[in-house]
Parts: C-alpha cells; sequence; structure tokens
C-alpha cells in the first residue's frame, strides 16, 4: 500500500531539506520530482505525489521553503505574503534542492534519462527552468504562472529558458487564465519550439488555471501527463 512518509537530508550549507516521498509497490518505472506550487506541499501535491507512486513511479517533492521553516502557508496568509515567500526563492537554492531531489532517485537506482519533473503553478514554472538547466528523461508544467518574468533571484523567466530545454517539455494551460495569458502561452510554445527537443502545449477552452473545478479537464490532463512520462522516461 502506497503511503507518504516525510524524510530529512542535510545540505551543505548547513540547512536540512525536507522530503515528501512515496514508494510504489512494486519495482519504479521510473522516478518523479514534483516541484510545490506557490502555497508550498499542499494537500493537492501530496496528492499528486501518491498518484504518481500508485503508477509506479518513485516519487519524491522536495520543500522548497524550508529555509524559512515552512513547508505550507495556509489560506490565511494574504497574496502579497505568498509572493513575498515566493520572492525569496534563488536560482541557488532552488537548485541545490532539486538536485538533492534528484540525488535521493539516483541513490535509489533512478537513472537521469528516467526521471521527470513536473508542477502546478508555481512549481509548474520551476520544473521548466530545472529542466534548461540539468539533464532529465522529462518535464510536464501544470498551469504555470509569471511565465514572462524571473521566478526570483537567479531564477530566469520561464519564457527565457524555454529555448533551452534539455528533454521533452509537456504545458498544460487554461485559455481563461490571467496569469500566464494566452499571448504568454503562445510565446512560450514558440520558445520551447527552439529547443532542440519535443515540447507540446495544451490550451483547455473555457478554464482558468483551477483545473481541480474541471473533471473532464483534469482526468484529460492526468492522461496526458502520464502518457508523456511513460514516453519518454527509458
Amino acid at each position: 500500500m502506497t503511503e507518504l512518509r516525510t524524510e530529512t537530508v542535510p545540505l551543505d550549507d548547513g540547512s536540512k531539506l525536507r522530503l515528501t516521498v512515496a514508494d510504489p509497490d512494486r519495482s519504479a518505472r521510473g522516478g518523479i520530482v514534483v516541484l510545490h506550487e506557490s502555497r508550498g506541499v499542499t494537500d493537492g501535491v501530496r496528492w499528486l505525489v501518491h498518484s504518481l507512486a500508485q503508477e509506479g513511479y518513485q516519487v519524491v517533492a522536495p520543500h522548497l521553503y524550508h529555509r524559512d521553516g515552512a513547508d505550507e502557508l495556509d489560506a490565511g496568509h494574504s497574496e502579497e505574503q505568498v509572493r513575498d515567500q515566493v520572492s525569496r526563492l534563488t536560482g541557488d537554492s532552488v537548485m541545490a534542492d532539486t538536485d538533492t531531489a534528484f540525488g535521493w532517485l539516483a541513490d535509489r537506482g533512478i537513472g537521469a534519462d528516467q526521471i521527470g519533473v513536473i508542477g502546478f503553478d508555481l512549481g509548474g514554472s520551476v520544473a521548466l527552468v530545472v529542466a534548461t538547466q540539468r539533464r532529465l528523461g522529462a518535464a510536464v508544467t501544470v498551469a504555470g504562472n509569471h511565465v514572462a518574468e524571473p521566478l526570483g533571484a537567479d531564477l530566469p523567466s520561464p519564457l527565457g529558458a524555454a529555448p533551452e530545454l534539455t528533454c521533452p517539455w509537456l504545458g498544460l494551460f487554461g485559455e481563461r487564465s490571467t496569469d500566464p495569458s494566452v499571448d504568454d502561452v503562445e510565446k512560450l510554445r514558440a520558445a520551447a519550439q527552439d529547443a532542440r527537443t519535443a515540447s507540446h502545449v495544451v490550451v483547455y477552452p473555457e478554464v482558468d488555471h483551477r483545473f481541480d473545478a474541471h473533471p473532464d479537464t483534469s482526468a484529460d490532463a492526468w492522461h496526458r501527463t502520464l502518457n508523456w512520462f511513460d514516453s519518454h522516461l527509458r
């Protein structure tokens, strides 16, 4: 039976990275790093970790806010407070944390070409940027935001980074989302096509960024995500 647990890994800077992880109930078909949304490791993120493990993947979600002692910003936090938390992320911290997650998978015998990265909201945008700086098997962005602006100190914008993608990338967006706008999504599609790897962008009509409010969209996005990883993680 698939269960979630939290592990703690010491980092070179003296901090400790928390990881939410889940094991498949059979031999792993690959590994997935899940990058959390702007509010942190929420129930939705934990659901994704659990669900991917049930599909046969070894799954790990690094807690990117761990240096501030935060796992999740509760519903009582204002959008301004959430933006402030996001702004504290740096390229060095994000890459150190994701590298630790990749290393956690490698320690379990999963090679780079068998590793995928996925995220929703902030995590979706970070997943794209990480996939331009590390060689992986595949990447998926679900309703990524702030695609045209830097995500933090030393973190480029997804739009600026997309031509450097090193692995096949799938982007899933809603037509009625204002962040990103349809125009920004189309710019991102064009930028990704300049990369030397496969990319595919889906824009769901009459849907904003809240895919879970649209059962048919959620089901289709989940199906496409599993197919993408199944096709590209070898």
